[in-house]
């Protein structure tokens, strides 16, 4: 299978608690499916940064009563979809950090690297913060 195949598997959902493990178990767990996907290295790469980045940041958010963080990703015709849940309140927001401050930078990293992104307000407390990768034209880490 490749990225461009029309048979896509079903959207994988895990929860991790709250604490600062959590995104390397987040990575672990998407690098094992992203290999299964037989998805190409800079897909990989990318993904797992994004999918890192947005667990990290969801560690301390979630401040709410939600002991858990749930974690989303999933592949349609056209892209890589990582999505990151949690029981915090507010919603992340691009800014330019000053060069010593201490975070800030997940949501310029995820606009950076992303083709889209975008936060849901869920009902009741938290939100949902997702990102997407195209899924089109050669790898660049691969191609020649």
């Amino acid at each position: 299978m490749n990225e461009m195949s029309l048979l896509r598997p079903a959207p994988v959902t895990h929860h991790f608690p709250r604490n600062r493990r959590s995104p390397g178990r987040a990575r672990a767990a998407y690098r094992e499916w992203a290999a299964a996907q037989e998805l190409g290295p800079a897909t990989v790469e990318t993904g797992e940064l994004i999918l890192g980045e947005l667990t990290a940041n969801a560690v301390p958010a979630a401040t709410g009563p939600g002991r858990w963080n749930e974690v989303r990703f999933a592949l349609d015709q056209a892209a890589l979809r990582v999505e990151v849940s949690d029981a915090g309140g507010g919603t992340p927001v691009v800014r330019v950090p000053k060069l010593l401050d201490g975070h800030g930078r997940v949501m310029v990293i995820v606009s950076t690297l992303a083709d889209g992104r975008g936060v849901t307000v869920r009902p009741g407390q938290g939100k949902t913060v997702r990102a997407a990768l195209k899924l089109s034209g050669p790898d660049p880490l691969t191609a020649y």
